[in-house]
C-alpha cells in the first residue's frame, strides 16, 4: 500500500484536520488513514468528512452514521467533541471513492478506522449521501499530529501547540498589537522558528489574517539577519505552502521536510519574519489630530447587530441605500473578504440564517462567490436577483481581531456566574497597578455594553448602580475610575470619557460601585417607517376629550391655559415596532413596580417608551411628545411564532422575537401636539427606547425620521426611513442620524 502521506499534507497547526494517531495508541493491524474536513463550509471546524486511504482521498456515506461517529471524527481531528453531524452532502458532493459505509461507532474509538463498517471501498452510496460534521471549536491541548514523510524516513511525531508572531526589534516590542516579528510554532513544548527559504508573501498574508490583520507588507531583512547571526536559532523542520486565500494557516499545505545540512536545517536562510498592516481601528494613532481634519470616505460595507468588535450582519451600500446579503452559498472565503475589507483579519465564521439579527432594508446581493483576493465584497460575483430571499437569511461574519489585551485590565467580581458582577478595573496608582471599582454615578446601559464587549461576554443585559449583593474583592473597594460616559461602541472602558486621575465620586465605591450583567443575546427594536408614512394625518380635537392625555403630559405647555371648549391640533400616526433581535424585549422594571394610571386604567411598564418630535430642517425642536409604554404586547407575529405577551388581566408585558407591537393612530398620546406650529417644512422624528433603559443589540436603528410639509390645514409625510438606512450624504439632510447617540442623558 502506498504511504498515506505521499500527497502534499495539510499543515498541522491549530488545524481542522488531522493526521493518523500514533502507532503506539492503535492496534498494529489498524488501517492507516488520514482525515480532513472539506467542502463548502462556514467555519474551520466543520465540513465534509474525507478519508485518505490507500493513496486516495474519499468520502464517508451517511448510512447509519451517528453523533458517536462524529465524536470520533472530531477527536481524531484534534477537537474536543462534535456538536452535530449532517447527512445528504450538506457541505457539497465529494469526488472519488466512498471509502466507508454503514459506520457504527461507540464514541470511544481512537480512530474512525476502528469503527465497524462494510469495509473500505464497500458501499452502495452516491456522493449525494456524503456525511459532514461540525466540531467544537475548542481543541485538545497539545494534540499530537503524525506525518508520514515521503522520504521513507520513519514517521515523525510533530506536536504543534501554538503559533505566534514574536516581536524582535525594540520598537515592535513596545507596540500593541504586535504587527511584526518572527513566525514561531510551539513544537514539543519549545518555540521554534520557520526557515524563510521557501516562505512566500502568500504565507505572510495568511499568517497576518489569522492574527487579525487585513494585509501584509515587506520589511527590512538586514536588521533581522544581523539579529539572527547573534542568536542561536532553533528551526522547525518543515516548510509551509499557502495559496494566499486561506482563512487560516490550518488550510495551507505542509511542504517538504527541510533536510539538515551541518548544524542547521536552514543553511541559506534566516528565520521567517512577517510584517502585517493593522486595520485603522487597531493602528497606532500619532496623527489622530490630522485625521480628524479630513472626512473619511463613505464605506460600501458595514457590520450591524454584533456583540463583539469584528462581528455582525453584513450590509452593503447600493444606490444610496443600505441592504443585506442573502446567505445562499455564503462561505468562509466570502466572509474573509468582508473582514479584510473592514480592517480585520480573516473570518472565523461565515454566519447564516439571520443569526446576527435581521435587517429591514432590501436584500442587495445573493449567491456570492469570491476567490478570496477581492478588495471588496462588491467585486465578487453575485446574483442581483434576490427573489425568494428574506431577512431570515441575512448573512453575517465573525472576524479575527488583533490581540489588544483589553480583557486583562477589567474583571467582574462577586457575581453568581461569569456573566455578572461588580466591575473592577486595573489602574495605575502611585506607580503600581491595583484593582479598583468604578463610580456608579451616571452608570447606564451604554457603559455596560462596553464592559461586556471588552470581556468578550456578549451584549449588556443590565447596568447596576448598587452592587451590595455582589461582594467583590475587599482589597478592590476603592474607586479608581469615575465620570464614565460611553457612546456604547468603544472597545475598552478606558476609551470612554472619564475623569482621569482626578476622581469625583460622592457616594464612594464598595456597595455603590458599578456593576453589569451580560448576555449572549439581546433584543433589537426597529420601527416600520412605511406604517408611519401611510398613517399620518391631522385631527382637531376638543380639550374636554383630552383630559386623560393632559394628565399624562401628552399635550404642549400652551394647553395649560386653554379653555375646555378649545381645540388642539394633533399630528396622529400609527407605529409598528418590530423585535428583530434574538431575545425578548422586556421592561426594565419588574411587574411590582409598574405604575397604574387610573384615567386610562392600565399599567405603564416604562414611563417613557418613545419620543415624538417635530424638528426644523436645522434640527431644532418646534413640538414634542412622548409615549409611555401603555402596554408592551405581541400585537402580531411572524408565521409559526406564538404570541407570548398580552396586556389583559395584568399580564406580562414585552415584545417577543419575531413579533411586533402596534400602537394605532387613534389611541391617546399617539400624536404630536402641533397647535402652535406655523406652516413650513419639518422633520418628524420618532425615537424608541430613548433613555436606553433596556439593552439592545443595535441602537442606531431606534431612530426614524420623515420629511413633512405643513400648509396650515394639511400635512404631507414622505421619505420616512430608520437611522443609518441611507448613505451618509443623504443622512446629512436629516440631522442626528449619523450616530447611535439619539438623545442626551
Amino acid at each position: 500500500m502506498p504511504a498515506p502521506c505521499s500527497l502534499p499534507l495539510p499543515l498541522a497547526l491549530l488545524s481542522v484536520w488531522a493526521i493518523c494517531c500514533s502507532a503506539s495508541e492503535l492496534p498494529p493491524d489498524t488501517p492507516k488513514i488520514q482525515l480532513r474536513l472539506a467542502g463548502v463550509k462556514r467555519k474551520h471546524s466543520e465540513g465534509r468528512v474525507e478519508v485518505y486511504y490507500n493513496g486516495e482521498w474519499g468520502t464517508v456515506c451517511d448510512d447509519d452514521f451517528s453523533i458517536h461517529a462524529a465524536h470520533v471524527v472530531c477527536r481524531e481531528l484534534g477537537f474536543l467533541e462534535a456538536k452535530s453531524w449532517s447527512p445528504s452532502s450538506k457541505y457539497g458532493r465529494g469526488e472519488g471513492r466512498i471509502w466507508l459505509d454503514n459506520v457504527h461507532c461507540t464514541g470511544q474509538e481512537a480512530s474512525l478506522a476502528l469503527c465497524s463498517s462494510n469495509g473500505f471501498g464497500v458501499s452502495d452510496c452516491k456522493h449525494t449521501e456524503d456525511v459532514g460534521v461540525a466540531c467544537s471549536e475548542k481543541r485538545i491541548p497539545g494534540f499530537r499530529f503524525l506525518s508520514s514523510l515521503n522520504d521513507n524516513i520513519e514517521s515523525l511525531p510533530i506536536q504543534v501547540e501554538d503559533v505566534r508572531i514574536r516581536a524582535i526589534l525594540a520598537a515592535q516590542r513596545r507596540r500593541i498589537p504586535v504587527t511584526e516579528g518572527y513566525v514561531e510554532v510551539k513544537d514539543g513544548g519549545k518555540w521554534r522558528q520557520i526557515c524563510n527559504e521557501e516562505w512566500t508573501l502568500m504565507n505572510s498574508r495568511v499568517v497576518c489574517g489569522m492574527f487579525g490583520f487585513p494585509g501584509e507588507k515587506r520589511h527590512n531583512p538586514r536588521v533581522y539577519k544581523i539579529y539572527a547571526q547573534r542568536r542561536k536559532i532553533s528551526y522547525w523542520g518543515h516548510s509551509v505552502n499557502c495559496t494566499g486565500n486561506e482563512a487560516h494557516l490550518s488550510a495551507c499545505r505542509l511542504g517538504n521536510r527541510l533536510p539538515r545540512k551541518g548544524n542547521s536545517s536552514c543553511p541559506q536562510g534566516t528565520p521567517t519574519v512577517v510584517s502585517c498592516i493593522p486595520g485603522r481601528a487597531f493602528a497606532p494613532t500619532p496623527l489622530t489630530g490630522f485625521r480628524k481634519a479630513y472626512r473619511p470616505e463613505q464605506p460600501l460595507v458595514r457590520l450591524r447587530g454584533g456583540a463583539m468588535v469584528g462581528e455582525g450582519r453584513v450590509e452593503v451600500l447600493k444606490n444610496g441605500q443600505w441592504g443585506t446579503i442573502c446567505d445562499d452559498n455564503w462561505n468562509i472565503r466570502a466572509a474573509s473578504v468582508v473582514c479584510r475589507e473592514l480592517g480585520f483579519g480573516s473570518a472565523k465564521e461565515a454566519v447564516a440564517g439571520g443569526r446576527m439579527g435581521q435587517g429591514m432594508g432590501p436584500v442587495h446581493m445573493n449567491e456570492v462567490e469570491c476567490s478570496g483576493f477581492e478588495k471588496s465584497i462588491t467585486e465578487c460575483y453575485f446574483n442581483r436577483d434576490s427573489a425568494g430571499c428574506s431577512h431570515e437569511e441575512d448573512a453575517g461574519v465573525r472576524c479575527t481581531v488583533p490581540a489588544m489585551g483589553f480583557h486583562q485590565r477589567l474583571r467582574l467580581s462577586g457575581g453568581r456566574n461569569p456573566f455578572e458582577g461588580r466591575v473592577e478595573v486595573l489602574a495605575e496608582r502611585n506607580g503600581s497597578l491595583v484593582w479598583g471599582t468604578v463610580c456608579s454615578d451616571g452608570w447606564g446601559t451604554l457603559e455596560a455594553m462596553v464592559v461586556c464587549r471588552q470581556l468578550g461576554l456578549g451584549y449588556a443585559s443590565h447596568a447596576f448602580q448598587e452592587t451590595w449583593y455582589w461582594p467583590g474583592d475587599v482589597t478592590a473597594d476603592d474607586v479608581v475610575m469615575s465620570g464614565v460616559r460611553c457612546s456604547g461602541t468603544e472597545m475598552s472602558l478606558s476609551h470612554c470619557l472619564h475623569h482621569g486621575q482626578y476622581l469625583n465620586c460622592p457616594r464612594g465605591g464598595g456597595r455603590f460601585s458599578a456593576g453589569v450583567s451580560c448576555s449572549e443575546t439581546a433584543p433589537d427594536l426597529v420601527l416600520n417607517p412605511q406604517v408611519v408614512e401611510h398613517t399620518t394625518y391631522l385631527e382637531d380635537r376638543p380639550m374636554f376629550m383630552l383630559q386623560c392625555a393632559y394628565e399624562e403630559n401628552c399635550l404642549s405647555s400652551t394647553a395649560n391655559a386653554g379653555r375646555s371648549d378649545s381645540y388642539r391640533r394633533l399630528l396622529r400616526f400609527s407605529s409598528q415596532i418590530h423585535n428583530n433581535g434574538h431575545s425578548d424585549f422586556r421592561p426594565k422594571n419588574g411587574q411590582h413596580s409598574w405604575i397604574w394610571h387610573e384615567c386610562h386604567r392600565h399599567f405603564h411598564s416604562m414611563e417613557v417608551f418613545t419620543h415624538y418630535d417635530l424638528l426644523r430642517p436645522n434640527g431644532s425642536k418646534v413640538a414634542e411628545g412622548h409615549k409611555a409604554s401603555f402596554c408592551l404586547e405581541d400585537s402580531e407575529c411572524d408565521e409559526g411564532i406564538n404570541k407570548r405577551y398580552v396586556c389583559a388581566n395584568f399580564g406580562q408585558q414585552g415584545i417577543s422575537v419575531g413579533c411586533w407591537d402596534t400602537y394605532r393612530h387613534d389611541i391617546d398620546c399617539q400624536w404630536i401636539d402641533v397647535t402652535d406650529v406655523t406652516p413650513g417644512d419639518y422633520i418628524l422624528q420618532v425615537i424608541i427606547n430613548p433613555n436606553y433603559e433596556v439593552a439592545e443589540s443595535d441602537y442606531s436603528n431606534n431612530v426614524m425620521k420623515c420629511r413633512c410639509r405643513y400648509d396650515g390645514y394639511r400635512i404631507w409625510t414622505y421619505n420616512c426611513h430608520i437611522g443609518g438606512s441611507l448613505s451618509s450624504e443623504t443622512e446629512d439632510t436629516f440631522p442626528g442620524l449619523l450616530t447611535n447617540q439619539v438623545s442626551y442623558r
